[in-house]
């Protein structure tokens, strides 16, 4: 069988990567864009095609080549407050990528499971009578990369509509991990504070809204979570995952302070707050658990840990 992984070289790829070698009989695919740092150690054992997934020609051309069982699309622009400076960037990388996979799937390899991994920002506005979110919430984007998400679902959705394509859709809540880059709070805060602890800072921490509060899974748990949506998801289905409950951004800041022995102070940047956030977010995934069993099994502490960890080794090879 063959998985053939989009964005397999970024953060959740990545770690998609190594759970199908580690756990599956599956010969992986991957594309890649840019570069390839996260997978460095997986090279040998993947096969990748360098391309951009704009290129409908060049993505028909991958399709017949690899001829997938399994289609895993992570490829995306994932940047949310970045897509408020650069919105059709983010609109046309997210839609543009997937519809040039979808059609290349649709007349290459008609039978071919394809994975559409989507985002809890595609619910955007969230209303208190909404909490837990369930997949029946109505979406109502609220910033240009939750746009292009939803955009991404309901495309999914036609082809699954229209042409019979087997799609199963995750919506995915916030995750978190080794390996994420900077844009991303926890990330962030543990960079920031692995460059205090090697000097190469001053001992203060930029931060943005610590008030907000959203449902954060560890990466590792979240792939395992698509392989399972992927092998026992319902085609045409869409699925939320993650925690099911709402941690603050403060809490997240509050175990990485306490994490360091440096005595650090802490700074809102007016240039990290969004135009627009949401308070509290976080998902009901019984739709998805009843489906596949899964169950988060790394702690948010031992997350944390990780992420800054990760950092810690990041910067001492600076």
């Amino acid at each position: 069988m063959r998985a053939l992984v989009t964005g397999i070289a970024g953060f959740a790829g990545s770690h998609l990567a190594a759970y199908l070698l580690r756990h599956t009989a599956c010969e992986v695919h991957g594309i890649v864009h840019r570069h390839d740092w996260r997978i460095l150690d997986l090279r040998e054992q993947l096969t990748l095609w360098r391309g951009d997934l704009r290129n409908p020609v060049w993505v028909s051309e991958v399709i017949q080549k690899v001829q997938p069982d399994y289609l895993l699309h992570l490829a995306a622009w994932s940047d949310v407050g970045g897509s408020w400076e650069q919105p059709w960037t983010t609109f046309e990388l997210n839609v543009q990528t997937q519809l040039s996979l979808l059609e290349a799937v649709r007349k290459q390899t008609p039978t071919c499971r394809v994975l559409a991994v989507g985002s809890n920002e595609i619910y955007g506005k969230i209303q208190a009578e909404d909490l837990p979110i369930d997949e029946e919430t109505p979406l109502r984007p609220h910033n240009p990369y939750g746009v292009s998400k939803a955009a991404q679902d309901l495309m999914a959705q036609q082809y699954f509509l229209s042409y019979g394509l087997d799609v199963v859709r995750v919506r995915a809540f916030n995750q978190f991990g080794p390996g994420q880059s900077d844009d991303f709070s926890a990330s962030a805060f543990a960079r920031q504070i692995a460059e205090i602890e090697a000097g190469q800072r001053p001992p203060l921490v930029r931060v943005g809204n610590l008030s907000a509060q959203r449902d954060f899974t560890d990466v590792r748990d979240m792939v395992r979570a698509y392989w399972l949506a992927t092998q026992q998801g319902q085609a045409g289905e869409a699925y939320n995952v993650g925690s099911g409950q709402p941690r603050s951004i403060q809490s997240i800041l509050d175990f990485l302070l306490a994490a360091s022995d440096r005595p650090i102070a802490v700074e809102t940047d007016p240039g990290r707050l969004r135009p627009s956030d949401v308070p509290v977010s976080y998902c009901d995934a019984r739709h998805f658990r009843a489906v596949s069993g899964w169950q988060p099994e790394i702690s948010f502490e031992t997350s944390l840990t990780d992420v800054l960890n990760d950092w810690r080794q990041r910067v001492r090879r600076v």
